[in-house]
């Protein structure tokens, strides 16, 4: 028998009742916002009223509140000592956020990572491994968590080599592994330098985040195609405000956002105003269970697309939002080349369609009036260097109308990451 979804009203409805305890909550208790809805309705009456009058929260404030009141600022809606779980974000755009959680908002984030699980198909019968160090980024610990609540045996891989990494996988007969886009390629590069058969693994899926790498479609494909016999699941989230999307377990390079836990809008970054079905803008996220350190019509900096008409159920049978090629990438990552929009996930788009290319870095000229792009690449030893870098460059001339002079380096030059790659290099 098919699942039963539901459809948008039931959402919607659903949302509204959640918000309406959510700022209730915050009035009374939390500082931070009480000052921010000082001057609002007690009383929603509508989520078109919430979105229309509720003002956006960006991260400059946050940290702002965080410098004035340290360590965690005035976005605590309960006693310090309700406290029980500390994670931080990873500083890649600016400071870093410190961010506490309740019991209860912990366990609001663990549900949504079995959402997670379950769109992906994981049941108690995989074993999943962790292929990452764990710090103070809170994904993992959330995805750990939650793996061992549905039953799944789970391996956690924080202080291993990649090789003691990939021993465990294939020892111990793991079926899912955890990790960024970019780190299931060095695992694929490490077994390969290694003798290691992946075939010989019984990995199914992998389960991604952290970048938007697997929701483009070379991307995808080179993963793929270096697991033999394993599918790529794409998800993201944010340590501010939690897990938030999942692959459309029909349609690969869709993500849903869970709806149930989240109020989303797709805004004009410039403006604020929400933009038309189809056009991309900036996500809005406000957290609907995390009460205890809530996030309200949070600026995430996202840049995504909806899917034209939100009304029409998606093939999965599923009515919550579906953003088209998931995270486009950064409102504030779009780059300007001669008159060009020039998006990060389109470069690693055009790279990845070459296997010849074992590892790539962008470098991004701001010493003349105009920014001028350089792109390195690390060709994998069978490759002819100058063939691959005629080739790469007609590529950047044909899709982005663009000339992009394209260098080679010698094996092993570029850096390899676990966590979030920084292949973007500005000077």
């Amino acid at each position: 028998m098919a699942e039963a979804f539901l459809n948008r009203p039931e959402i919607e409805a659903s949302q509204l009742q959640q918000l309406r305890e959510l700022v209730r909550a915050v009035r009374r208790a939390n500082p931070f916002y009480r000052q921010k809805f000082s001057a609002l309705p007690e009383n929603l009456t509508s989520l078109a009223e919430f979105k229309n009058s509720f003002p956006l929260t960006a991260k400059a404030e946050l940290v702002a509140d965080q410098t004035a009141h340290p360590p965690y600022g005035t976005n605590l809606t309960c006693p310090i000592e309700r406290y029980t779980r500390f994670h931080q974000t990873s500083g890649t755009t600016g400071a870093p956020l410190r961010w506490l959680d309740t019991p209860e908002s912990w366990d609001w984030m663990v549900r949504n990572w079995l959402e997670v699980y379950a769109a992906a198909g994981v049941g108690p019968s995989d074993r999943i491994f962790f292929a990452f160090s764990f710090g103070p980024f809170i994904g993992f610990w959330l995805a750990f968590e939650a793996g061992t609540r549905i039953g799944a045996l789970s391996f956690p891989g924080g202080g291993l080599s990649s090789v003691g990494r990939l021993r465990i996988i294939l020892d111990n007969l793991v079926t899912v592994i955890c990790c960024t886009p970019t780190y299931a390629l060095r695992l694929a590069e490490i077994a390969a330098a290694e003798n290691i058969d992946l075939s010989r693994s019984r990995v199914r899926l992998l389960i991604v985040a952290g970048e938007p790498g697997a929701s483009i479609p070379a991307t995808r494909k080179k993963i793929e195609s270096s697991w033999p016999g394993a599918r790529v699941f794409d998800h993201h989230g944010m340590t501010e405000v939690g897990p938030v999307t999942y692959e459309c377990p029909e349609r690969p390079g869709i993500l849903h956002i869970m709806e149930s836990s989240y109020v989303a809008e797709i805004v004009n970054p410039q403006t604020g105003l929400a933009v038309a079905a189809g056009q991309p803008g900036e996500l809005l996220l406000t957290t609907l269970g995390r009460t205890g350190s809530p996030l309200i019509r949070y600026r995430t900096g996202d840049l995504v697309k909806a899917a034209v008409d939100s009304n029409i159920p998606c093939a999965c049978g599923r009515h919550e939002l579906s953003l088209e090629a998931g995270i486009l990438g950064r409102v504030d990552d779009m780059l300007t080349i001669r008159g060009v929009n020039v998006y990060p996930t389109a470069v690693e788009g055009i790279i990845r369609q070459f296997k010849e290319i074992a590892e790539f870095q962008i470098r991004v000229s701001r010493a003349q009036a105009l920014a001028e792009l350089l792109v390195a690449i690390e060709p994998i030893p069978s490759a002819d260097p100058q063939a691959l870098v005629q080739r790469l460059e007609k590529e950047f001339q044909t899709a982005l109308n663009l000339r992009v002079p394209v260098i080679t380096l010698g094996p092993g030059s570029l850096p390899r990451f676990e966590m979030k790659a920084k292949r973007w290099v500005m000077s």
